[in-house]
């Protein structure tokens, strides 16, 4: 399956559009994990602080324990990151290992992207739009609509996150 299901669309279109919103109006997003339970209808946001590795899997272990409590059905996690340009996508093991980070690349070499994944019991789906100016702005960006793309394996600090319900195999499942 390709196509992100209408549910979990529904659930995460509005969090996409105020990520634009906030862009279009000159703002930095702030990378969020919002946890999701579709039987309460609760949606909760939680901030992902930090940019060394321990921070990121102090932040995981959190949004982990918050999809335990609330016996989330999905994981939507929203940042800003870098992305390398087509040109450059083959030598990402070798602009990592020369560079560390591809915020220390050239940044000719990258382009600025809004990262999103989709986290449920039937796999992951994943986009990343890149962020374009808005208008003749310098502060002003946007994003155009995120295609996603879906994956049943995949690896981590930000999978893995959900709990596995009753009944339910684990993220590889078959969605029906």
């Amino acid at each position: 399956m390709s196509q992100l299901p209408e549910r979990y669309q529904a659930a995460i279109a509005p969090l996409i559009d105020k990520a634009r919103e906030f862009l279009e109006k000159g703002e930095e997003l702030a990378a969020m994990a919002f946890v999701g339970n579709f039987t309460t209808g609760a949606t909760v946001p939680t901030p992902l602080f930090g940019r060394g590795p321990a921070d990121k899997d102090v932040a995981a272990r959190s949004v982990k324990m918050l999809a335990e409590q609330l016996n989330a059905d999905f994981v939507f996690v929203l940042m800003e990151a870098y992305s390398l340009r087509a040109d450059k996508v083959a030598r990402y093991e070798e602009i990592l290992d020369e560079y560390g980070s591809l915020a220390d690349c050239p940044a000719s070499w990258r382009i600025d992207v809004v990262s999103l994944s989709l986290e449920t019991r039937h796999g992951v789906w994943v986009a990343q739009v890149p962020i374009k100016p808005k208008g003749i702005s310098k502060k002003k960006r946007t994003i155009g609509v995120p295609e996603f793309r879906h994956y049943t394996e995949v690896q981590g600090r930000f999978t893995d996150l959900l709990p596995v319900k009753e009944g339910e195999g684990g993220a590889g499942g078959t969605l029906h």
